[in-house]
C-alpha cells in the first residue's frame, strides 16, 4: 500500500483552511497601517512574504518553522555520534530567506525562536555549537544581520529532548520598482534552480519510511550516503539570485520558494495559467528512494516533495539567457524546465513527459 503525507499526519487541506480563516481575519487589521505611515498592497496576502507600502519603498516580513527535520539529525546523531545541527542552523535560515526574497525583498535581520522541554538540551555543545555556526553561516549567505532571538523552556509542551526551531526575518524593497508582483504572462519561460534534496519539507513522511526500515536512517542509498545523511544536506539559500538579478536589471515577473505542496506550488500566483514542464531532469537518487521505500507513488511524490526544485523563476522568453547567466555566476545550477500557458480560466501545473499534472482546485492557500 502507497504511503502519502496525510497518512503520516499531515493534511494540508486543514493547515491551508486554518490559514485561509487567518488571512480574512488578518486582513481586518489593516487599516492600523495607517497610523504608521504605512498601506497594505491589496496582493500581498497569501503570498509568501508579507509586505507594507510606504511612499518610497515596501518592508517585508516573514515567519516560518524548519518542521521535523531536527528530528532526523537527533536520530543520526544518536546512532553515529555526528551531529547535523550546523547544517540544520543553515536549514532553518534558508526556510524563512527564501520565503522573504519571493516579492524581491532582499533581508535585513532575522532572528532565531529555539523552543525546548527542559534547557538541559542546551547542554549538549555538539549540537548547540553546529547550531549557532550554522545560523550565523546562513545569515552571512543571505547578506543579513543574526538581529537576536528568544529560547523558550515549555516544559508539558515540547518533549524534553527536543527542540522546536522557527524564526522571523524582515527585509526592504528599494527602489519600490524591485518588487516582484506576479506580471506573468502567457509565453513566459519557466526557470528551475536545483534544490539540495528534500531541503525543509515532507520530512514528516520520511521519518515514517525509516521507522519501517531494518536500518532505519543508516540505510544506504545506493550513492555514498544513508538515508540520514542524504536527507540532512542543508538547504539551498536563493537570495544570491534574485539580488544579482536585480544588480543586473532582470525582471522577475515571478519566483515560487518550491517547499509544502510540492509543485503544486509553481501555481501559487492567483491569476490562472497553466504552468508546462518541458524539460525535467532525472529525479535525483534520494527521491528515487523515497518513492521505492515508502512506496510513495509519483503524483504523491510530486504533491510533496520539491524533486531537485528549489525555487523557480518566471521570465520572458527574451531573458532566458541573462537569466541563466545570473544564476550561473552566483553559484547555481539553473536550467530552462519549461513555459506558462493560457487556456482560458484553467489554472493547473503539468508535466507531460511525468504523466503529472495539478489542477488549480489542489493548491488554496487564499
Amino acid at each position: 500500500m502507497s504511503l502519502s503525507y496525510e497518512s503520516s499526519g499531515v493534511r494540508y487541506d486543514q493547515l491551508d483552511a486554518f490559514k485561509r480563516a487567518c488571512q480574512q481575519a488578518a486582513r481586518t487589521t489593516a487599516g492600523l497601517l495607517k497610523d504608521h505611515g504605512y498601506a497594505e498592497p491589496a496582493t500581498t496576502r497569501g503570498e509568501s512574504a508579507y509586505l507594507i507600502e510606504a511612499a518610497d519603498h515596501y518592508l517585508a516580513h516573514v515567519e516560518e518553522g524548519l518542521g521535523t527535520k531536527n528530528l532526523v539529525a537527533d536520530a543520526v546523531y544518536a546512532a553515529t555520534r555526528r551531529s547535523f545541527y550546523r547544517e540544520i542552523g543553515i536549514d532553518l535560515v534558508a526556510t524563512i530567506v527564501n520565503d522573504l526574497v519571493t516579492c524581491g525583498a532582499l533581508p535585513i535581520a532575522v532572528a532565531m525562536h529555539a523552543a525546548v522541554g527542559d534547557s538541559e538540551w542546551f547542554a549538549d555543545e555538539s549540537r548547540t555549537n553546529g547550531l549557532v555556526e550554522g545560523f550565523a553561516d546562513g545569515c552571512r549567505q543571505a547578506g543579513a544581520v543574526w538581529g537576536g532571538g528568544e529560547t523558550p523552556t515549555l516544559r508539558g509542551v515540547v518533549d524534553p529532548g527536543t527542540i522546536v526551531l522557527a524564526g522571523s526575518a524582515i527585509g526592504k524593497i528599494s527602489p519600490k520598482s524591485l518588487r516582484i508582483t506576479g506580471d506573468v504572462q502567457a509565453g513566459d519561460a519557466i526557470i528551475f534552480l536545483a534544490s539540495s534534496g528534500v531541503q525543509t519539507n515532507g520530512l514528516t513522511l520520511c521519518r515514517k519510511i525509516a521507522d519501517r526500515l531494518p536500518q532505519g536512517f543508516q540505510t544506504p542509498l545506493g550513492d555514498g550516503r544513508t538515508f540520514g545523511e542524504a536527507l540532512l544536506a542543508p538547504s539551498v539559500i536563493y537570495v544570491a539570485f534574485v539580488r544579482e538579478c536585480q544588480r543586473r536589471g532582470i525582471k522577475l515577473n515571478y519566483v515560487a520558494h518550491v517547499t509544502g505542496h510540492g509543485w503544486r506550488k509553481l501555481m501559487r500566483l492567483e491569476e490562472p495559467f497553466v504552468y508546462e514542464i518541458t524539460a525535467p531532469r532525472p529525479v535525483p537518487a534520494l527521491f528515487r528512494f523515497i518513492e521505492q521505500a515508502g512506496p510513495v507513488d509519483a503524483r504523491e511524490m510530486y504533491a510533496t516533495y520539491n524533486m531537485g526544485v528549489g525555487f523557480a523563476a518566471y521570465v520572458a522568453a527574451g531573458q532566458v539567457d541573462a537569466t541563466l547567466a545570473a544564476a550561473k555566476a552566483t553559484g547555481y545550477d539553473a536550467w530552462l524546465a519549461g513555459r506558462v500557458n493560457k487556456e482560458g480560466s484553467r489554472k493547473a501545473v503539468v508535466a507531460p513527459s511525468l504523466g503529472v499534472a495539478f489542477e488549480g482546485e489542489t493548491l488554496q492557500l487564499r
